[in-house]
């Protein structure tokens, strides 16, 4: 069962009913006790301005408050148990202008090409439950490699399909299903699954994660947008304790991609290899990374999603064909100075050899800073601000200069 209804400007209250609402159903079937709902609320402004000589608009600046509604039921009782979920999703505009549009915070009339004052979605999803196996039907927010969905904007995106996660033996997890529509970040609609301009009828997807030991995990996905494209993935997750309280994490990652059928997104040729090294040692911890990128197009990923790569940061993911890419990033936390919830990052990332269009040898770096604090109590506690600072340079071939600035508040109340 897949229910997606569309909220207008004047539902804003639904967001709040609908776990009232769905509570009193699911009482009814008796799976109250293991119920929970909760309201987030994302205060989000985005001022980015464009250095290039060559731009459209000298700035792009947008502010909104993201109201974020979730349900999530238990199960019946007996051997078959049954569920529903469901997430209600509005944002609305407090600042923004037709010149100033275009940050992936809010969607504009096609016509006038002015910022909407409002957009949502509702989304419900029916769920069956044998033994430690779960089936879902409906709105799903995938985390697996080969499909993500995007939180980094006020509304997170969502998708419409199935999904099987089955965990019947000790340290495996297995998935697999169908996905067949997307929900951008900055959208009320639903469009059909796909790459880049290109539409699919569906993606399928199968795969598992296994945990060989706890400090040790591998994993292989395989996902197929008919079509358009296949997709293998190999990862690998280790973590080490060494002597003097130093720890060390290596996260290795492994895409094979090729076209599929009619490749109507154009030719799909790319592998991936992309790994990051953290070491930590009390309040600090120090990363490095390299991504490799060979083949004769650039790495592809559904929309609606984002990029499972080591190089995904702020602005840029560094997956044009044939580019190469390095980051090297600092975190530190100040609880160890006495001020618990502050924390600092920071980090680079150079890309060289892109090929596009224009060349072979294209270039370009962002750094990133992150200062973030979260209320630790009082009235405000679990309040979180976050200050995000982007500056991103490209050249030889590529076109693209940019200085942003983030201000992210965020709050999440359980409401039962």
């Amino acid at each position: 069962m897949n229910l997606i209804l569309l909220l207008g400007s004047r539902q804003l209250a639904s967001l709040f009913v609908l776990p009232c609402l769905l509570t009193a159903t699911v009482a009814m079937a008796g799976v109250i006790d293991d119920s929970k709902a909760s309201l987030e609320l994302r205060n989000f402004y985005l001022n980015r301005d464009f250095r290039q000589e060559s731009a459209r608009q000298s700035k792009a600046a947008e502010w909104g408050q993201g109201f974020i509604a979730r349900f999530e039921s238990g199960f019946t009782e007996g051997p078959v148990g049954v569920g529903l979920d469901a997430i209600g999703e509005l944002g609305v505009k407090l600042d923004s202008s037709r010149d100033r549009r275009g940050t992936g915070l809010l969607p504009f009339d096609p016509a006038s090409k002015e910022p909407v004052d409002d957009y949502s979605e509702l989304g419900l999803t029916a769920k069956l439950r044998a033994s430690k196996s779960v089936l879902r039907l409906g709105t799903l927010q995938p985390w697996l490699p080969i499909a993500i969905y995007n939180d980094t904007r006020l509304l997170p995106s969502t998708f419409q399909g199935g999904m099987l996660t089955s965990q019947e033996i000790e340290g495996l997890t297995l998935d697999g299903g169908r996905l067949t529509r997307s929900n951008l970040r900055d959208s009320s609609g639903r469009d059909e699954i796909g790459y880049g301009r290109a539409s699919s009828d569906a993606f399928d997807f199968a795969g598992g994660s296994y945990a060989i030991n706890p400090q040790l995990a591998v994993s292989y996905y395989y996902g197929q947008l008919d079509e358009i494209y296949r997709q293998h993935y190999l990862g690998l997750v280790h973590n080490h304790s060494l002597p003097g309280g130093f720890s060390l994490r290596s996260d290795i990652r492994y895409f094979d991609s090729r076209g599929d059928g009619r490749q109507r997104a154009g030719e799909i040729d790319n592998r991936n290899l992309n790994g990051m090294l953290s070491l930590g040692h009390g309040a600090h911890k120090v990363s490095a990374a390299w991504q490799s990128l060979s083949g004769d197009s650039a790495f592809p990923y559904l929309n609606g999603g984002a990029a499972y790569v080591v190089n995904l940061v702020t602005l840029n993911d560094f997956t044009r064909a044939g580019e190469e890419s390095w980051q090297l990033r600092y975190d530190y936390d100040f609880a160890a100075q006495g001020i618990p919830g502050l924390t600092f990052m920071t980090r680079y990332v150079d890309g060289r050899n892109a090929r596009t269009a224009a060349g072979r040898s294209g270039e370009e770096w962002e750094r990133d800073t992150d200062l973030a604090y979260v209320v630790q109590s009082g009235a405000l506690k679990g309040l979180s601000l976050r200050w995000r600072n982007v500056s991103f340079r490209s050249g030889n071939g590529l076109a693209t200069d940019i200085d942003e600035n983030r201000l992210i508040l965020g709050y999440s109340l359980a409401l039962w």
